[in-house]
């Protein structure tokens, strides 16, 4: 059984949790499911996964890597459960395609190229740019989950960065 002051101390770290992440995870889900209001909806969902969990005693060593492995899978089950229309019952329903979203796709493009080249780094530069540019982790955070001192997280920032670069202007 809990204290009250557990109690309270709960929802202090889950409000603050909350007021710190929800804008950044709004962004990465609005963008895996391309879909703002699935994705908000998504992270809240997340939100009431962690309270779930929380109440029921489990502990939770970083917030914010933990919100993203949940948000993660909810956007895997959200991908699961999509349905595919066909083009032809989209026209019967009167959806007609006349906005040009080529410079978004070409963005979506780059950045899907550069992250399937993210993986052709060294492991240790891969591993700490996947935390930071898809995770989107803080320096400190990358620092304690690899056991590094911040200043080396952010040397194989910088170099996998650079050599990722390399990589992209010779495709």
């Amino acid at each position: 059984m809990m204290t009250p002051k557990q109690k309270t101390d709960r929802d202090v770290i889950l409000t603050v949790a909350h007021r710190n992440y929800e804008r950044g995870m709004n962004s990465y889900a609005s963008f895996k499911v391309s879909n703002n209001a699935t994705g908000q909806d998504l992270v809240q969902g997340t939100f009431i996964k962690t309270w779930a969990y929380l109440v029921k005693g489990g502990k939770i060593n970083l917030m914010k890597p933990f919100l993203y492995s949940v948000l993660n899978h909810l956007i895997i089950d959200e991908y699961c459960k999509r349905k595919t229309s066909s083009l032809d019952v989209l026209l019967e329903k009167g959806f007609e395609p006349s906005f040009d979203n080529s410079e978004r796709a070409s963005n979506i493009f780059d950045s899907k190229a550069a992250l399937a080249l993210i993986k052709h780094l060294p492991r240790k530069y891969e591993k700490v740019m996947l935390m930071r540019y898809v995770q989107d982790l803080s320096l400190k955070e990358i620092a304690l989950i690899t056991g590094q001192s911040k200043n080396s997280v952010a040397v194989q920032l910088h170099r996998g960065l650079a050599k990722l670069k390399t990589l992209y202007n010779n495709q």
